[in-house]
């Protein structure tokens, strides 16, 4: 069987965690995440209120009857433009996997998607204390620039990028300037037919596309064809074991099954996050309305000490394990963390058939209760952001807004880890003890012979 998958599977795997547009994508959503967490917190600390009338009072006191004023501005200046963010760090990752320097290419990319986005709104006027709602040129809707546009602006970076760094690659598209000239505007003016080129392509692109579809625009087309069923789809049980299974089974083969498929899953996420994020920042209080597989899902609720939910594993260890204390001092502190490392490897876990039943079952079986918890309205939906070393319980607290049922949530998932570890390591234990005594007879033997 591992002959098989390191002959079939693995090479396809490490090639697929490799490729430059899917680590573009999550390398600069990672980057983004200072602008994300900010965010988040903001939206909860305005929205703690509701939940906590003292903490109201005090901040009415202190900042008096506008004090969520701040909250709302730094959600202005963050998740209202998430797409903007995104289609320049993509760029400039994507073009620096290709040697560039990445500063033109990100430029030329946020040109590309503007020139697909409607500049024309529905606005509302109030003339001689009559209001008139029409519409007006020189307004883009935030919606063309926060999280509901993201798939949009993912496509526009890569295509832009692509289209750019080859461009800028054709010798006699190249404006070379006098040796006098200063390196900058050399380096500017070397690009300047490339860049031109790519966003007359875009715009040419984008009239031709509405021409086709009776005014239609990219972004409209795409979440209506595309990223609507595809994020329905994401936001489903069976997804979410499908995705638990494929996270653990890479582990198991020793690849990093997160940063290997979160190319796919960061996008998808992220907007489920903001969806709710968006929901909760104006007040929406119907919990059917929100995502299940938001955001930090996985940290908050399955990855309870890294991949495999290892903290049930180590504390299994602790209780019922006499020869793996070691183990246990080493993995147990960084563990807390979410950081899983030194178990994966030092127990080990990966390449090891005893472990890797568990190791795989596990999360599929938390994933399976969170899911079912929150789409009962049992457990509060996730609403913010949170770092993935969280400690756990702490980490389902934050992660749900500062609601009890979500630390309450992460601590019966960790009992559950517990749970299934436990009779494995019982197991484990008895094997190694029946070794022992197969070598000491072995020994024996050997001595009287």
């Amino acid at each position: 069987m591992m002959e098989f998958i390191e002959k079939y599977i693995l090479p396809g795997a490490v090639k697929f965690g490799n490729n430059r547009h899917l680590l573009a994508i999550r390398d600069a959503l990672i980057g983004m995440i200072s602008i994300t967490m900010i965010g988040s917190f903001a939206v909860l600390f305005n929205n703690l209120g509701a939940a906590i009338p003292p903490y109201q009072k005090m901040m009415v006191w202190i900042f008096g009857d506008t004090w969520t004023t701040l909250g709302g501005d730094i959600w202005w200046g963050t998740f209202a433009f998430m797409t903007v963010f995104a289609v320049v760090g993509i760029a400039y990752k994507l073009a620096r996997s290709y040697d560039d320097d990445g500063f033109e290419a990100m430029l030329v990319a946020l040109a590309s998607f503007f020139v697909l986005v409607p500049q024309v709104a529905k606005v509302t006027l109030t003339i001689a204390e009559k209001p008139e709602t029409g519409d007006a040129w020189g307004f883009i809707s935030n919606t063309y620039l926060n999280s509901t546009a993201l798939f949009t602006g993912i496509v526009v970076s890569l295509l832009a990028t692509e289209v750019f760094v080859r461009l800028a690659r054709v010798k006699f598209l190249i404006i070379k300037l006098p040796d006098g000239v200063p390196p900058a505007v050399a380096r500017a003016f070397a690009k300047l037919v490339p860049g031109m080129i790519t966003i007359f392509v875009f715009g040419l692109g984008g009239l031709l596309f509405r021409k086709a579809t009776n005014g239609m625009y990219v972004n409209d087309w795409l979440n209506q064809v595309l990223v609507a069923p595809l994020t329905n789809a994401a936001d489903s049980l069976p997804f979410a074991i499908l995705l638990a299974f494929l996270i653990h089974a890479f582990w198991a083969i020793g690849l990093h099954g997160p940063n290997i498929l979160g190319g796919i899953t960061t996008p998808l996420f992220t907007q489920l996050g903001n969806k709710n994020i968006d929901l909760a920042a104006a007040g929406v209080d119907d919990l059917s309305k929100y995502a299940v597989m938001a955001g930090p899902y996985f940290d908050a609720f399955v990855f309870l000490g890294g991949s495999g939910a290892t903290l049930g594993l180590l504390i299994a260890l602790l209780v019922a394990s006499k020869k793996r204390k070691q183990i246990v001092a080493l993995g147990m502190p960084p563990g807390v963390f979410q950081i899983n490392e030194p178990v994966l490897f030092g127990l080990p876990i990966v390449l090891n058939p005893i472990w890797l039943i568990p190791f795989i079952s596990t999360p599929i079986v938390l994933t399976i209760t969170s899911y079912l918890a929150i789409d009962f309205g049992l457990v509060h939906p996730v609403v913010t952001n949170i770092p993935w070393v969280t400690p756990p319980i702490i980490g389902g607290y934050l992660a749900t807004g500062a609601h009890l049922s979500g630390a309450v949530m992460a601590g019966i998932n960790l009992v559950i880890s517990i749970a299934i570890y436990l009779p494995f390591v019982i197991m484990q234990e008895r094997i190694d003890a029946k070794k022992i005594k197969e070598q000491t007879a072995a020994g024996n033997h050997h001595l009287s012979v």
